[in-house]
């Protein structure tokens, strides 16, 4: 008999951690200035029917537009995106009610940061009008130092419509070794690669090498697969993606592919690119005239293969994501002030409207703190 009640308890247990792993926090960075959105927004998210609840909003933070989580969520931090008083503000947060809580803010030594990442030691940022990247230190109860390294960048490339008289750094990634930083300047037509020292201080980021991209393109993001082995950068201007080789801190090209149909005229504007958690799948996002997303099949050499493109169902599709689960893909739409969610096949990839929508204005950033 007792045999058998540990069997049930034991099943019981498993039951309540499996129900308890299908809820996650959704946090969104937005854009306030519109005045369509509060702060930062916290919403539960059901991996088994994508439906969501509202659980937290964080008021008081301006255009806090890109987020990131630390990996033992405790804390979050944000850029504050407005303009040359831009900052980053740190927060306590609270995973069960969503709620984050103001620890301290610093100086971003750049104007308009657009881009953030954490690891357990620092907080590194891509100041996009500034041209430059920063990095913070961060303390043992989660707050930020004043920047221990700032680097400028200084050059610019040949887009007609003015938009790279200057450098633009638009995002900041680690390797997935953790040994380099991957920094993409849409003003510059370059991808440089730094060698990370976490602990370097004023030499955290040294410079290691610089890829030129096609000129007048603008690289914005760049994504590695699950394995390591590959890397995909898409450029703003084009909407096309160039897929790499990685191994120890290089890049090697491999391919260049489209995501618009060739006789497309009108402007496209590349937002973001994701892969999914199984390495088999890539999905990246256009706005302007297109406000679409594309599907890509990864091949075992590490190259695309066309799967389908469609409406984001939006307009000014920013960052998206795909859920934990793999179920569902996310995209958050900066002018129609909405989150689509879609039902994602994880065995085909393809993408179907779920109906699903979270009204909240001016998404430009989706994190899950799986």
């Amino acid at each position: 008999m007792k045999k058998y009640i540990g069997i049930f308890l034991m099943s019981l247990l498993s039951t309540i951690a499996t129900a308890q792993h299908t809820h996650y926090n959704l946090v969104i960075g937005t854009y306030t200035a519109p005045g369509k959105s509060e702060g930062i927004y916290t919403y539960d998210f059901d991996t088994n029917t994508g439906n969501t609840a509202l659980k937290n909003i964080t008021k008081g933070t301006a255009n806090p537009s890109y987020l990131a989580i630390s990996a033992d969520q405790k804390y979050a931090y944000a850029v504050n995106e407005t303009g040359e008083t831009s900052a980053v503000t740190a927060f306590k947060y609270d995973a069960i009610t969503g709620a984050l809580t103001f620890i301290n803010k610093v100086d971003s030594h750049g104007a308009d940061p657009c881009f953030i990442t954490v690891d357990e030691q620092n907080v590194i940022i891509a100041n996009y009008s500034g041209g430059s990247l920063a990095v913070f230190s961060r303390k043992t109860d989660g707050s930020l130092s004043e920047a221990v390294q700032v680097i400028q960048h200084t050059g610019k490339s040949i887009d007609p419509k003015g938009r790279q008289k200057s450098a633009h750094v638009h995002m900041v990634k680690f390797t997935p070794d953790h040994r380099y930083l991957v920094v993409n300047d849409l003003g510059e037509d370059q991808t440089y690669i730094y060698s990370y020292n976490k602990t370097g201080k004023d030499k955290t980021l040294v410079e290691k090498s610089i890829i030129k991209t096609n000129a007048g393109t603008g690289p914005r993001h760049i994504v590695f697969s699950p394995d390591g082995k590959f890397a995909y950068l898409v450029h703003e201007f084009n909407g096309r993606i160039t897929a790499f080789s990685y191994l120890n801190g290089h890049l090697n090209k491999l391919q260049e592919i489209g995501t618009t149909a060739k006789d497309f005229t009108g402007a496209i504007d590349a937002a973001d690119i994701h892969i999914s958690s199984d390495g088999k799948f890539l999905y990246e996002t256009n706005r302007g005239d297109a406000n679409s997303i594309s599907a890509f099949s990864i091949l075992p050499n590490g190259q695309l293969k066309g799967i389908e493109t469609l409406s984001t169902l939006g307009k000014g599709p920013r960052n998206f994501t795909i859920d934990p689960s793999g179920k569902f893909l996310l995209v958050g739409h900066q002018y129609t002030n909405n989150v689509v969610i879609f039902n994602r096949d994880v065995k085909t990839g393809k993408l179907t409207d779920s109906g699903k929508r979270i009204d909240v204005g001016a998404p430009v950033c989706l994190v899950f703190d799986k």
